[in-house]
């Protein structure tokens, strides 16, 4: 049977952990009072009996007032049990009478314990029912507004309808917006107009008295706003409401970029605008739909929160039962434990039921709103159901690693039989041309293997990845799903292998040998980009999206995945290079002609080959960037940016010492490379993992480590600091044959694969414990209509 503690240790909500009942404390509390009942019993410690003992037991004489004595003494009894249950702390008393000092230390630590845990629940009670408040207001306003504009745009369809020649006018339904300042100044000018063809600018401002009304009746303040009408030559105020959609994709990257650009062009030209008219005044359908995006996902967080709030009740209930089981059965007061369980019972926690009207309120509305009244379809949004674990996985996981051991000692014994492994010109034409080839294999396997290891010691050690992340918990992979595509994906290379090098050994297939590494690429490509819902159709997906965010960095926002990924292709150069090398092996059909030395002494080869060197850091460069305009000018970024920086710059040194190989540029390659690195390692331990912080308690680390052991985390150091001096041996020049010189190559790359995955581990477990100081397990979703500053 599982203990009590390691189950409340596995079940907690590991953001929250500070906040729940210390259990293991009270249990060692308990644990003392056990030891101290032992060897110091006492002879005053009352009993059940003696606490319960009836005034019938009393013996009376045959004096004729006996009778009535005996009636007093029970009614004083009544009176006096019933004020002892009353009282809210009658248990101190009775475990003071005992004359123990550890039951005093206990009582008073549960008292501190069911406070912290009471205070917790009430600010996150009150924090989740502000929230849901500010949702509900919202939601109001986003209904009341596409109301108003489904209103609009049934009456100018109508119009359109009756008067097809008239022109379209900014309000239109095939107008990009309608911007509220535009139609407030539109209205200013109905007293000069009464024509009939004026009546687009009638109803524009209508349609924007309606909205300034449905927004100051949710409480949004309108500053200037035109009422009625206008005095003539007099320009009405804009409103100082927007809908603020973040820029998180190009095309909002673009238009912020060029509102703020022409914004200050027309303040240079025509002064400071008084009007405030800015991009983020437009209403359209599309803000109006990407609004709606953002209030269903802070209605999902926060009936997530309100789930996590019911859960944290939940197990400190069962902590404080379990505890006080304990201590009564130790102590031997079961009285005085049941008086703090009705204390615990009478507590906020555990009282409350806000939060659960709040749940089913929030299911009532998003069913509602989100759902067309489809309880099944909103519950798939709320409580989307965890698949469950299966033993096929485990097994083809079994299945795939042996046959890929297999196949690898026999690609092995055939390419020593083969002499594969000789410095010959043909065999070296071999390993020139196709080793780069299945090197792409190895080494993404290499990294997914690696993955799933982080995913192993992220579970055991209660990192929640999938929060940080912000991954779908019944969509995210699992160790055992990384770990069965590593082992099928390294099969399925090992044996193309062995096939390769068979039929290019032999006379009949050697014609037909070259094409084989070509189609296994069609075949993984193939398998990565489909469509259905195989394969992990869900991250292969979300790898392409978070790829493409990469690529484009500047012009998306950039989250936790994004540059966390964008860290992984700094460290997979080499595999770049070789997808560059595969695919100037087939478009320049080599396969045909063997014409092996074509892209590697291709000038236009070289050029595409150093500009891949440059390409991860200058996405990651451009993320810093990035992050510092929109995180409020953080400093972090643009110091973070030049850790980047100076890797590029030894790039380009190392660039110019392969074309010429002279000291000069030796000199200037070890001495950039030596600060890089002096930078990287700082960045790694004191900003990445959180170590050398000053006055911690755990010497030359951080206050808060997940792992127990201290001295595995210096060895991780010393590994990372081992690891990042890897380049220094790709500087030495050993003369060796053309294998030895690959495996070289592919041994470093593999040593950097597997730094990068030893430093996944703690920078995850750094931002895990950032969160654990916040007490951030909901993810902050922003709002989409917010009020101006009236100034």
């Amino acid at each position: 049977m599982v203990k009590f503690s390691r189950e409340l240790e596995a079940q907690l909500i590991p953001e929250w952990k500070e906040a729940f009942v210390n259990y293991k404390l009270l249990k060692k509390h308990i644990k003392k009072i056990k030891f101290a009942l032992l060897h110091h019993p006492s002879s005053t410690d009352p009993t059940e009996d003696d606490l319960s003992s009836p005034a019938s037991d009393v013996v009376y004489g045959f004096s004729l007032l006996d009778p009535v004595r005996s009636l007093a003494s029970r009614l004083r009894h009544r009176r006096h049990a019933s004020q002892q249950l009353d009282e809210e702390n009658m248990y101190e008393m009775e475990l003071i009478q005992a004359g123990h000092e550890e039951v005093k230390v206990f009582i008073e630590k549960s008292d501190m314990e069911l406070e912290k845990v009471n205070n917790f629940y009430m600010a996150k009670e009150a924090e989740f029912c502000e929230r849901s408040d500010a949702l509900i207001r919202q939601l109001q306003i986003l209904t009341d507004v596409k109301e108003v504009l489904h209103s609009f745009c049934q009456r100018q369809q109508h119009y359109h309808t009756l008067s097809p020649e008239s022109p379209a006018s900014p309000g239109s339904p095939g107008s990009p917006g309608i911007l509220l300042s535009r139609i407030n100044s539109q209205s200013s000018d109905l007293s000069e107009s009464t024509v009939e063809g004026e009546q687009p600018q009638t109803d524009s401002s209508l349609m924007a008295e309606k909205v300034i009304a449905v927004l100051e009746k949710n409480g949004v303040k309108i500053i200037g706003a035109a009422r009625g009408k206008a005095k003539k030559g007099m320009k009405p105020k804009m409103a100082s409401m927007r809908i603020d959609i973040p820029p998180s994709t190009p095309t909002r990257t673009i238009v912020a970029v060029t509102s703020v650009v022409s914004s200050v062009w027309e303040d240079l030209i025509n002064g400071s605008r008084k009007d405030g008219a800015t991009g983020g005044s437009y209403v359209n359908n599309k803000k109006i739909q990407c609004a709606e995006k953002m209030i269903r996902g802070a209605f999902v967080e926060l009936y997530r929160g309100l789930g996590l709030i019911k859960k944290y009740s939940s197990l400190n209930m069962q902590a404080f039962t379990k505890i006080m089981k304990k201590f009564g059965k130790v102590s031997r007061q079961q009285s005085a434990a049941q008086s703090f369980l009705r204390k615990v019972k009478s507590s906020r926690f555990v009282s409350s039921d806000k939060v659960i009207k709040l749940g089913d309120e929030v299911e009532s509305i998003f069913t509602q709103h989100f759902a067309g009244n489809d309880r099944k379809k909103a519950m798939k949004f709320l409580r989307p159901r965890q698949p469950k674990d299966s033993h096929v996985v485990t097994f083809f996981v079994g299945l795939f690693t042996g046959s890929f051991v297999t196949l690898f000692g026999v690609y092995a014994v055939l390419a020593h039989l083969c002499g594969i492994f000789s410095s010959s010109s043909d065999k070296s034409s071999y390993v020139e041309s196709f080793y780069p080839v299945f090197s792409i294999y190895a080494l993404v396997s290499l990294h997914v293997f690696m993955y799933g290891c982080n995913l192993f010691m992220w579970r055991i050690t209660r990192i929640s990845q999938n929060f940080i992340f912000e991954f779908a918990t019944n969509t995210a992979l699992k160790p055992r799903d990384a770990f069965l595509i590593c082992a099928s994906l390294m099969t399925t290379v090992v044996g193309a292998m062995v096939i390769h090098l068979v039929l290019n050994s032999s006379n009949v297939g050697s014609k037909h040998a070259d094409t084989l590494p070509g189609l296994l690429c069609l075949l993984l490509i193939g398998i990565f980009l489909c469509p259905f819902d195989v394969f992990y159709r869900s991250t292969r997906f979300c790898l392409l999206r978070v790829i493409r965010n990469i690529v484009l960095a500047p012009l998306y926002k950039v989250v936790m995945v994004d540059f966390f990924m964008a860290d992984q292709l700094c460290s997979q150069i080499p595999l770049m290079r070789h997808i560059e090398f595969t695919a100037c092996y087939f478009t320049a059909m080599i396969f045909k002609t063997h014409s092996y030395d074509t892209c590697s002494h291709s000038p236009q080869y070289k050029m595409i080959a150093y500009t891949i060197s440059f390409l991860p850091y200058y996405w990651r460069l451009m993320q810093c960037f990035r992050r510092y305009f929109e995180e409020g000018r953080d400093r972090n970024h643009l110091a973070n940016a030049g850790k980047y920086g100076s890797a590029l710059v030894v790039a380009f040194f190392r660039v110019m010492y392969t074309e010429h190989p002279t000291h000069t540029w030796l000199t200037f390659v070890i001495i950039f490379s030596i600060f890089a690195t002096l930078y990287q390692l700082y960045w790694d331990f004191v900003k990445d993992w959180g170590f050398f912080q000053p006055k911690s308690r755990n010497y030359l680390l951080r206050d808060d480590l997940v792992l127990k052991h201290q001295f595995v985390y210096y060895v991780s150091m010393g590994v990372n600091l081992g690891l990042r001096l890897a380049w220094i041996f790709s500087l030495v020049h050993i003369n060796v044959d053309p294998f030895q010189h690959r495996l070289i190559d592919f041994l470093l790359a593999s040593l950097e694969v597997i730094r990068r995955g030893h430093w996944n581990f703690y920078r995850l477990e750094n931002e895990h414990l950032n969160n654990v100081g916040k007490f951030r397990a909901v993810k902050e979703v922003p709002l989409p209509f917010r009020e101006l500053d009236s100034d």
